[in-house]
């Protein structure tokens, strides 16, 4: 049986979590924390998540519990996966990431911690969006610079990153696949007189508003005719299912860094 701590527990993708483990063979929650201070501090894990208890109370000291894991998931803040990662690396336990937000800087970081233990990191878990992800890279290749490329994403009003960890994800695929270095030809944002645009620009525009799960829409668009790749989610179950895939399938490697592509055997 592998044993998980939920990094998290209270938010919305930390419920889902813990209801995909509780709904897995083979996998059960021993710990799950939260920022101290948390109005939750204290409760059952189990009924904060809508189940049944589950004896597992809501801490805030990573450290101490420990002990008991095999592996960590975390969908928290990147400073919070930066302090929890110190520790994780520091125990020798897997590691399964699904914050977004991070700096260049914070990414280096957290590569060098995963030098010792082994890590999926990857700003989406979906089965489905990373299907998509090898999708728009075989798309690019065939079109090249005939097509203009844009990114659409949008997300419930309470994200606080822009653009989304997917959509970032998806720009340096498409990036990589044209030959160009998105640092040059990404733009994030449009307004006033800004010219005609420029031929290999990569455009990577948010929304924000509602209770918007997430979208994400990659069109390459040519002269008389548009391709248009969407995914939707229409909860956040498929994340989670996707990452309990991927802290069942994480605990069986080698240190180092991984994501959703080798955790489906997707990866070129």
């Amino acid at each position: 049986m592998i044993k998980a701590i939920v990094a998290g527990a209270a938010g919305r993708m930390g419920g889902s979590i813990i209801r995909a483990i509780h709904q897995t063979d083979g996998i059960e929650i021993v710990g799950a924390i939260e920022r101290e201070g948390h109005p939750l501090f204290g409760k059952d894990a189990g009924e904060v998540a809508g189940l049944s208890p589950m004896r597992v109370r809501i801490v805030y000291d990573l450290e101490n519990i420990l002990d008991r894991a095999d592996v960590v998931l975390d969908f928290t803040t990147p400073q919070a996966t930066i302090s929890n990662m110190e520790k994780v690396s520091a125990a020798g336990k897997a590691w399964v990431i699904g914050s977004t937000g991070f700096t260049k800087d914070e990414e280096a970081k957290l590569k060098r911690l995963t030098e010792k233990i082994p890590c999926v990191f990857s700003p989406n878990m979906s089965v489905g969006v990373n299907l998509v992800f090898r999708i728009i890279q075989d798309v690019a290749k065939v079109l090249g610079d005939d097509y203009d490329v844009e990114i659409i994403e949008a997300h419930h009003r309470h994200k606080k990153d822009a653009p989304s960890g997917t959509a970032m994800k998806m720009a340096h695929i498409l990036a990589g696949a044209l030959g160009r270095d998105l640092s040059v030809v990404g733009k994030f944002s449009r307004h006033g007189i800004i010219g005609e645009r420029e031929r290999k620009e990569i455009g990577v525009q948010s929304i924000r508003a509602g209770d918007i799960v997430g979208d994400h829409t990659v069109m390459f668009c040519g002269t008389g005719e548009r391709i248009e790749i969407t995914h939707r989610a229409q909860s956040r179950d498929n994340f989670a299912r996707g990452a309990v895939r991927a802290a069942m399938w994480v605990v069986k490697q080698k240190p180092g860094m991984y994501d959703m592509l080798d955790v489906l055997g997707l990866k070129k």
